[in-house]
C-alpha cells in the first residue's frame, strides 16, 4: 500500500432482520442486542441441557405416542435420532451442527434420500429386496451425507435417520409418511431450543449462514505501524476478507 494511497475502509457490519421485531419475539429468536459472556457457568449449561433435553422428547413422544393420526399408522413414538438430535440442540447449542438450519434440511434431506432408496430397492424381487436393506441403510447414510455436505447442512443425527428409514422395519413401513413425521418432530424441538436456550443462554448462533465479523484493520509491520521484530502482521488480501499470516510465510512466498 502506497503512502499516499487513501486508508481502506471497512464494510458495514450485516443488517439483522430480526432486528426489527418486538423485543420479546427477537430474544427467543436468538437476536441480542449486545453481546453475551463469552464464557458460561458449566451448571447452567448443564441445567439447562437436562430441561431442554427432557421437555424436547417429551413432546415429540407425547404427539406421536397420542394422536390418532400417527397410532393408526403405527408410526413409533419417536424417530431414535432425535435423541441424537437433543444432544445438539439443547447441549451444545453453539456448534454449526446445532442449527436450525441443518437441523430441519439435514433430517429432512436424509429423510427422502432414504426413501427413494428403499423404493428402488423395494423393486427388486421380495427375496432379493428383504436380504439388502442393510445395504439400502449403508447407501442411504452415505449419500444423505454428501447432500448435507452439498447443502452445507451437516447434522450428524440425520445420517441415523435416512438409516433408520432403510434398515428399521417400523420406521421404514411409513414410506413417504416418514417426511411429515421427520419434519414435525425437527420444527418441535427446534421450537422447544427457542423457547428453552433463550431463557439464560442464546440461540441459534445464525439461522442461514454466520454473520462474518468486519474486516479488521491493517496492523503490525506489513501495514507500516508494526514495531521492530514483530513477527506477525495482517495483509489485506484481494477481495472482502483480511488474514493474519507471519513475515515469513510472505518471505517465503506461501501467500
Amino acid at each position: 500500500m502506497s503512502p499516499s494511497s487513501p486508508p481502506p475502509t471497512s464494510p458495514p457490519p450485516p443488517s439483522n432482520r430480526l432486528s426489527r421485531l418486538p423485543l420479546p419475539l427477537r430474544h427467543f429468536l436468538g437476536h441480542r442486542s449486545t453481546p453475551r459472556p463469552a464464557t458460561e457457568r458449566q451448571l447452567t449449561i448443564s441445567i439447562w441441557s437436562f430441561v431442554g433435553a427432557f421437555t424436547g422428547l417429551s413432546i415429540l413422544q407425547a404427539v406421536f405416542g397420542h394422536a390418532a393420526v400417527f397410532r393408526e399408522r403405527n408410526v413409533p413414538g419417536i424417530v431414535a435420532s432425535y435423541g441424537a438430535s437433543a444432544v445438539l440442540s439443547y447441549g451444545a447449542i453453539t456448534s454449526p451442527l446445532a442449527q436450525p438450519r441443518a437441523l430441519l434440511i439435514g433430517h429432512t434431506i436424509s429423510a427422502t434420500t432414504a426413501i427413494i432408496i428403499v423404493k428402488l430397492f423395494s423393486l427388486l424381487p421380495p427375496a432379493n429386496s428383504s436380504s439388502l436393506y442393510w445395504l439400502a441403510g449403508s447407501l442411504s447414510t452415505a449419500t444423505s451425507i454428501v447432500l448435507m455436505q452439498l447443502t452445507k447442512t451437516t447434522h450428524p443425527p440425520a445420517g441415523a435417520t435416512a438409516l433408520l428409514a432403510a434398515v428399521d422395519p417400523d420406521v421404514r413401513g411409513m414410506g413417504w409418511f416418514l417426511l411429515p413425521v421427520v419434519l414435525l418432530s425437527s420444527a418441535l424441538v427446534l421450537v422447544t431450543a427457542l423457547l428453552v436456550n433463550n431463557i439464560q443462554r442464546r440461540f441459534p448462533v445464525f439461522w442461514v449462514e454466520p454473520v462474518v465479523p468486519a474486516e479488521a484493520e491493517p496492523s503490525g509491520a506489513l501495514s507500516g505501524r508494526g514495531g521492530e521484530g514483530g513477527e506477525k502482521g495482517t495483509v489485506r488480501m484481494e477481495g472482502s476478507r483480511a488474514s493474519s499470516v507471519t513475515l515469513g510465510q510472505v518471505r517465503h512466498g506461501e501467500v
